[in-house]
């Protein structure tokens, strides 16, 4: 599968932040929890609120978990379109941090989120069809991320 090309309209956008080795902020974190609960519009608003405030590339990190979450969101009301859409953006916003960045397990959910696209072309965008036991949880590296180390 080819992978998708970095969006590049906003400064910063492609590039990997020298923040990457900083703690998740709490709403990152806030975020990913309601991520990981299925939560999807809801990790859209706190996530946006991060993404707005933020000038810094690492914006793109919280933009890409945002985008892959309301995929599942679209997926979740029936768009199969809309999720693969959002689920390839996402991906595209995610791949400069690949190897991790402020304890994301960016590399996971990149995988994660291609297997799901995978899965939507097995069931000929019939959500009803699609195994959400493939639906990822955003993980953190080892020693990072929970607490805010």
């Amino acid at each position: 599968m080819a992978r998708p090309s970095a969006p590049a309209h906003r400064p910063g956008r492609g590039r990997r932040s020298r923040r990457c080795g900083d703690p998740p902020p709490a709403r990152l974190r806030q975020g990913i929890e309601e991520f990981n609960r299925g939560e999807f519009f809801e990790q859209h608003e706190t996530l946006e609120l991060e993404w707005i405030e933020e000038a810094d590339p690492v914006r793109y990190l919280y933009q890409g978990i945002l985008q892959v979450g309301v995929g599942f969101e679209h997926l979740r009301r029936g768009n199969a379109p809309g999720a693969r859409r959002l689920w390839r953006r996402g991906i595209g916003y995610l791949e400069p941090f690949r190897g991790g960045c402020m304890s994301v397990d960016v590399d996971r959910l990149i995988a994660d989120t291609e297997r799901c696209l995978t899965e939507l072309d097995c069931v000929r965008d019939a959500p009803g069809r699609f195994d959400r036991s493939l639906i990822p949880r955003v993980e953190w590296l080892p020693g990072g991320g929970q607490d805010g180390s």
